[in-house]
């Protein structure tokens, strides 16, 4: 048994998960047309091209129900759109639209607004140390 007293406060994925809302929240205020999730997405197409759905998944950190979702839900909003891959018709490539190109290209400044405003009550330089130390857990 542990002498050391558990104090929610102070737990690593209780203080993600309420920074993670705060950021959906700030997200969502600024760019209501799609979620944080369907936006990665469209950042990954807008920066590699098409895309199988399962490789898609893998670059945006998705399980293969989840991107399979985002993806169907783009398609509906005429974001992105599905073909069978021409060399193994059993996959889905999936690539952006013109609207959906024109959404992410135009939303590009937000986006990078909104994470300022997630990080604006640190310095420059804890914002620094705060995303290397994140990315040093990934």
């Amino acid at each position: 048994m542990s002498t050391r007293p558990y104090a929610l406060d102070e737990q690593i994925g209780y203080l993600l998960r309420r920074v993670t809302q705060r950021h959906l929240a700030i997200f969502a205020q600024a760019i209501p047309e799609v979620t944080t999730t369907q936006f990665a997405v469209l950042a990954r197409l807008s920066e590699l091209g098409p895309q199988s759905q399962n490789h898609l998944g893998r670059e945006t950190a998705m399980d293969a129900a989840t991107i399979k979702g985002v993806v169907d839900r783009l398609a509906r909003q005429g974001l992105v759109a599905t073909a069978p891959d021409p060399d193994d018709r059993r996959r889905l490539t999936v690539a952006l639209t013109a609207e959906g190109e024109a959404l992410f290209r135009a939303r590009i400044d937000t986006a990078l607004g909104v994470s300022d405003s997630t990080l604006a009550p640190l310095t420059e330089a804890e914002r620094q140390t705060l995303t290397d130390l994140l990315a040093r857990l990934t």
